[in-house]
């Protein structure tokens, strides 16, 4: 059995869970969020806990088993205690500036690059060269932060760039004489 699908999921006091055929709203002191499961995978609410089953054995249902029980955990850490990725900005003048909810980027393009903040999404830039995004649905969370680092990836000859606080990357040796 999915070592992960069979763990249960603990629901903190202040957070609601409402069970529909094919579909789990979750809703908390940050928001709410939903998510649509598959009609063969059961969530069932159980002493303040939320447990999620499946039908067999069969690979398809095994995979779905342990998904479930992730999007739906993620779901309840969302809301209460939210989600964050932080990024930095390595190279010469590159700098992020907040405007209002949205986000500028200067590049080392010949324009600022404007970067907007979707619905349930807010940055924060403590100083120029570092980024905060901040939501409660981790896939959203993650998708934006991918798509600020998509930016400026970092480069492997000098490492200028956009990259995840902590990433490493690779450097490569440039030209010899």
């Amino acid at each position: 059995m999915s070592r992960i699908g069979r763990k249960p999921i603990p629901v903190p006091a202040g957070v609601t869970v409402a069970i529909e055929p094919e579909r789990v709203t979750v809703n908390g002191p940050r928001g709410e969020l939903f998510e649509r499961i598959h009609r063969d995978i059961t969530v069932e609410q159980v002493d303040g806990e939320l447990v999620v089953t499946r039908p067999t054995n069969r690979g398809e249902h095994r995979a779905l088993h342990g998904l479930t029980r992730s999007l739906v955990a993620n779901m309840v850490e969302g809301v209460t205690s939210g989600f964050e990725k932080r990024l930095e900005i390595q190279g010469v003048g590159y700098r992020a500036l907040l405007k209002g909810r949205d986000l500028e980027l200067a590049l080392g393009y010949s324009h600022p690059v404007p970067i907007r903040a979707p619905d349930g999404i807010e940055f924060d830039v403590p100083v120029p060269t570092r980024i905060t995004v901040r939501g409660i649905s981790k896939q959203l969370v993650g998708e934006v932060a991918a798509n600020i680092r998509k930016q400026r990836k970092p480069e492997p000859y000098k490492g200028k760039g956009i990259r995840y606080e902590g990433e490493y990357v690779a450097r490569k040796v440039g030209k010899r004489a």
